[in-house]
């Protein structure tokens, strides 16, 4: 098993370069999603989008000499894949064929909260504001539920556990021997393709003609949401601490937001608005760097 550095006190260039992708790539991916399952089926979608940047991060990385994963280390890709792009992208696209982009991208704000609990079953200290921060953070959730979460019951649950699968396989991921570097991230999409393809293919989705819109989406979700902001964000879990690594919360519902609304025609009221304010209150409060 590869060490687990211990995460700076301040950020390096590094992580400030994997935050800016994480934060913007990754606000635009939920308005992306939206567009691709428009003509294709959800996780068939996600399958074909994980396998095609895991397989061609993959060949690129062996051409370069670099050691393929052993038994030991696709079996932690494995769990990885599934909880974070199975059970993480996977519930969220599944949820958005009866919710907007926007407000799952609102939902997922709660990501940095449960974070914070995830990392205290590997002993990392939950200082007094983070534990605040938590609370304010689902009071935000439960204000977002009444006034803006108009959606199936099943899309509702869908979207509170999706943050949940991603931050324990997150947590999680830092404890298993995974292969170094870029190659753990394309170990995990191919593991996760795989296991997507065969979740579709189990629930019998169909593939029929898909749009160029949908096209051209997928192909933005290969590039910037997969091979670009995925590997940044594995990058930032294993060299900073949890709550900064998820603190792409800031950003991604505000960029979700403006996609949704500007060219997806969503609306947010006003509680709704509330609503954001009160979430990234509570992320703030959980990822604002300790003192020591």
């Amino acid at each position: 098993m590869t060490p687990i550095a211990a995460p700076a006190s301040r950020p390096t260039p590094a992580v400030l370069v994997c935050l800016a992708l994480v934060y913007v790539v990754w606000g635009s991916t939920y308005f992306g999603i939206k567009v691709a399952i428009g003509s294709l089926p959800p996780l068939g979608m996600l399958a074909l989008r994980f396998l095609v940047a895991g397989a061609a991060l993959y060949a690129f990385l062996r051409w370069r000499g670099v050691p393929a994963p052993t038994g030991r280390e696709w079996g932690a890709s494995a769990l990885v894949g599934l909880l974070l792009l199975g059970g993480g992208t996977g519930l969220v696209t599944l949820a958005e064929r009866d919710a907007s982009s926007s407000v799952a991208a609102l939902v997922l704000a709660v990501s940095p909260l449960f974070a914070a609990l995830f990392a205290r079953l590997w002993g990392e200290r939950t200082s007094g504001r983070e534990w605040l921060g938590i609370g304010v953070g689902l009071v935000g959730i439960a204000l977002l539920n009444v006034g803006e979460l108009r959606a199936t019951p099943l899309a509702a649950l869908l979207l509170i556990l999706a943050p949940l699968c991603w931050t324990f396989g997150s947590q999680w991921s830092r404890h298993l021997p995974l292969p170094a570097g870029l190659m753990g991230s394309a170990a995990e999409m191919v593991a996760g393709g795989v296991l997507l393809a065969l979740l579709s293919g189990v629930l019998g989705e169909r593939w029929g003609t898909p749009s160029a819109a949908s096209l051209g989406a997928l192909a933005y979700l290969i590039v910037f949401g997969s091979l670009v902001a995925y590997s940044a964000y594995m990058y930032l879990v294993a060299h900073t601490r949890p709550a900064l690594a998820t603190s792409y919360a800031y950003v991604n519902p505000v960029v979700a937001v403006l996609l949704g609304v500007g060219l997806g025609g969503e609306t947010l009221t006003g509680l709704g608005w509330a609503a954001v304010g009160v979430i990234l209150t509570g992320v703030a409060l959980v990822a604002w760097p300790r003192q020591g």
